[in-house]
């Protein structure tokens, strides 16, 4: 298949491209940025927006499948500027759906893991994403060409993923990238709220196999029931997952294991959270979460990119403006 990736320059979508193009695939990113030189030699790019109905209705023409990434994220963000989320997030998705049915494409689109907290109040972000499962669930009852398979995926973590402020350039903080810089560096670890919170998170790589399995599956046998939700078997704490990264950042940088600072949570956080997935769901695309790397493996991996590919250049720097 020839398959097209919305938001085709992030962090997962850049996981999901090589796994397509493992399996034999061929690739059409698309995104609002040029980003074409980060493309492999054999992948095409389409410059463009998703909430451009005449622009992703151009690029579906020329494809046999789509994989729907893009989105506008954050909960903070998005609480405090909600349209660019409800925007992108909602009308774009529409517009996604709408080509996809016009030329009887298979989708799989990327709902969010903490969908049932637009029940009990949280970010934009949360809210357009499950908004947007609504409109794929009835492209697959009432269109014709409806064939959208949702999979929602837990925080996904691995090497690559962008870096937020003071450490990188990203707006938006993920839990991974956040607490590693700080560990790696020496400092005290931040948990928002009391770390007993439960907040699962599945290795990159095992998320790019479910992305491109489920969207297999679907141009076969159609959509699947039921959600296909990617996370691990073992739910951990916010706090087990700090320890194991103060842990791993000590023995790589031969430096104290750093403390946990708890500090207040934040809008769109709700105390005694549990974000985890129903991983039966997986077998839907016959994929089970046993298989998936385990989570002290995948920390490791992770501190370990962080080490070699970003604090040499942090600690340069902090030499520099010293």
């Amino acid at each position: 298949m020839k398959v097209l990736v919305t938001g085709g320059s992030g962090f997962i979508a850049s996981w999901i491209r090589k796994e397509l193009a493992a399996r034999g695939h061929s690739v059409l990113v698309m995104d609002h940025q040029d980003r074409r030189q980060n493309l492999a030699p054999d992948e095409e790019f389409f410059l463009g927006d998703v909430r451009d109905a005449t622009a992703v209705t151009e690029a579906a023409a020329h494809v046999d499948g789509i994989i729907h990434l893009a989105a506008v994220l954050g909960t903070q963000e998005t609480i405090s500027n909600p349209r660019p989320s409800a925007e992108t997030n909602i009308l774009g998705s529409l517009n996604v759906f709408e080509a996809a049915a016009q030329y009887g494409l298979p989708v799989v689109y990327a709902g969010v893991g903490n969908h049932a907290f637009r029940l009990v109040g949280t970010g934009c972000y949360t809210i357009t994403k499950s908004a947007a499962e609504d409109l794929a669930r009835m492209y697959n009852l009432y269109r014709d060409g409806g064939r959208i398979t949702i999979v929602r995926p837990v925080n996904a973590y691995g090497p690559g993923q962008s870096i937020a402020k003071p450490y990188g350039t990203s707006k938006v903080r993920k839990i991974l990238p956040a607490l590693t810089c700080r560990a790696l560096i020496g400092s005290p670890i931040e948990v928002y709220g009391d770390g007993t919170q439960i907040s699962d998170c599945v290795y990159v790589e095992d998320v790019a196999r479910a992305f491109v399995t489920a969207l297999e599956h679907t141009a076969v046998n159609g959509p699947t029931e039921k959600p296909v939700e990617v996370g691990p078997l073992t739910s951990v704490t916010v706090n087990d997952i700090a320890a194991m990264v103060a842990g791993h950042a000590a023995a790589v940088t031969g430096r104290p294991v750093v403390d946990l600072v708890h500090l207040p949570m934040r809008p769109g956080e709700i105390p005694n959270a549990v974000v985890s997935s129903d991983t039966s769901t997986l077998q839907q695309i016959g994929m089970t979460a046993a298989d998936f790397v385990p989570l002290a493996e995948g920390i490791r991996r992770t501190v370990d990119y962080y080490a070699t590919q970003w604090l040499p250049g942090w600690l340069q720097g902090m030499q520099v403006s010293a």
